[in-house]
């Protein structure tokens, strides 16, 4: 029988969203044991001054 937790990872990033999600694994890695996978929900974007 296999057992899976899911755990909601919130990350940002000035660079791109690659980063973001990049430093959101690595963190999660160092407190999660055998992290296998990742699920990407949803990706924003914040305009200040009509521009990304």
């Amino acid at each position: 029988m296999s057992v899976a937790r899911v755990t909601e990872i919130s990350s940002t990033s000035p660079e791109s969203f690659e980063h973001a999600i990049q430093q959101g694994i690595a963190r999660a890695a160092k407190t999660l044991r055998q992290v296998k996978s990742a699920w990407i929900k949803e990706q924003r974007v914040e305009v200040q001054a009509g521009a990304p």
